[in-house]
């Protein structure tokens, strides 16, 4: 086996990205304060073609130094927007049909390995403040409560593992239209 050389990757460029057929699944980062985390967000979202990423409240915008070193330049390619409430946010979604998933530990949450989005449907997935989580409002405005589950000692992922996860199942489960 060979390692592949970028030039070999046959990758979108950032024009071709934005015209390109776009997953159905929007993310929503639910006040962030690791700049680290948001970067990392955008870099996922970009591999696996994210219509498109709303930052709410306290979560930072690019352009910053400290996103664009994890981000490597997905902010230009990701389609996002800045919404300072994320509880006005989710309503305005759902008034356009818009189905609403936190990624939260939950009463009722579904386990990922056993939520399938809806056909034809757009999902937002909602992921939240790092020590806080997502808002409790938001959670209760949501349709879903999807948890990854854990087995060990440890009570969370840090964000930018949960988003890559997440994204990686839904975006397997989408494409082969389960």
């Amino acid at each position: 086996m060979r390692k592949l050389k970028n030039s070999e990757l046959e990758r979108l460029n950032t024009e071709e990205f934005k015209s390109a057929s776009k997953t159905p699944l929007i993310v929503i980062l639910d006040n962030i304060r690791s700049l680290n985390n948001i970067g990392s967000v955008f870099r996922t979202s970009d591999a696996f073609l994210i219509e498109k990423i709303y930052l709410c409240g306290i979560t930072a915008q690019p352009p910053h130094r400290d996103i664009h070193k994890t981000a490597l330049g997905s902010t230009d390619s990701v389609d996002w927007e800045y919404a300072e409430d994320t509880l006005t946010l989710i309503k305005k979604l759902k008034k356009e049909n818009i189905e609403i998933a936190s990624i939260e530990q939950a009463e009722n949450s579904i386990e990922l390995q056993n939520f399938y989005p809806t056909k034809d449907k757009k999902l937002a997935v909602v992921f939240g403040n790092e020590v806080k989580g997502v808002q409790q409002a938001v959670v209760s405005t949501s349709n879903y409560c999807i948890e990854i589950p854990q087995y060990g000692t440890k009570h969370s992922l840090n964000i930018s593992v949960s988003c890559g996860v997440v994204l990686w199942d839904l975006f397997n489960k989408i494409a082969t239209k389960h």
